[in-house]
């Protein structure tokens, strides 16, 4: 009986997993295509200002499939018991600042501020900490207007490093709450754009803290908005000032 629910577990996870990718990529795809289509067949026709709008569309719909690659590898290896994770003393406002360059160009638009305290070493897997770091400022810039304040601050708290990230966006429904680390949920936010995302995100963030023992919670951000914030093992290394 436990076999059975384990592979009645595991078919039921390849579906969802198929029915999102066929759903999800679809439309960055015909995106990607159709553009590449028009300029390839009419691109003497039309102006700089177009022509480079269709360039920037190409780039971000290619972005944000390598995106969803780079999570779906990371889930199934998690999954299977396939990932390996490689512990190494880092500190934390470096691996924040790296996190930093591999946000979309559509950070631009957004204020976005750093608040870290010197000299927090941090033992992690400084690859996967980067991606649970892309994955929530993205998920902060997706479902927030332009214009908005992102926050990220890191702090040393109870023995633990301690990282949130902080948007000033619409917030989190209660009802929405419970099922925000479910694998494939969604939610119904109107924000967003067409990207609606596999809904992977967060609950591979969730995986990665708790492979390196910490714990990754979503709070109110009081007046409006929500902070996402997660804890890791600090190291056991004592860093020369």
């Amino acid at each position: 009986k436990e076999k059975n629910a384990v592979f009645a577990k595991n078919e039921q996870l390849r579906a969802d997993l198929l029915r999102a990718i066929s759903h999800d990529l679809r439309t960055p795809l015909c995106s990607i295509s159709g553009n590449a289509d028009m300029l390839l067949n009419n691109g003497s026709c039309l102006d700089e200002a177009t022509k480079r709008q269709i360039y920037s569309d190409i780039y971000d719909d290619a972005d944000w499939l390598i995106d969803v690659v780079e999570n779906l590898l990371s889930i199934t290896r998690l999954n299977d018991g396939r990932l390996k994770i490689k512990f190494t003393d880092q500190l934390l406002d470096e691996v924040i600042t790296e996190s930093l360059r591999h946000i979309s160009r559509k950070h631009e638009d957004y204020q976005i501020d750093v608040e870290c305290e010197e000299f927090i070493l941090v033992y992690m897997d400084v690859r996967l900490i980067i991606q649970v770091l892309v994955n929530l400022i993205d998920n902060a810039i997706k479902y927030t207007l332009p214009g908005s304040k992102i926050c990220i601050r890191g702090i040393k708290k109870d023995g633990k490093a301690q990282i949130s990230v902080a948007d000033n966006g619409p917030g989190i429904s209660d009802e929405v709450k419970p099922h925000i680390f479910e694998m494939f949920y969604t939610g119904n936010n109107t924000i967003a754009d067409s990207h609606r995302s596999l809904g992977l995100g967060l609950a591979l963030c969730r995986s990665i803290i708790e492979a390196h023992g910490g714990t990754l919670m979503l709070t109110d951000n009081i007046p409006r908005g929500c902070i996402f914030t997660f804890t890791l093992p600090l190291s056991e290394v004592i860093l020369n000032e």
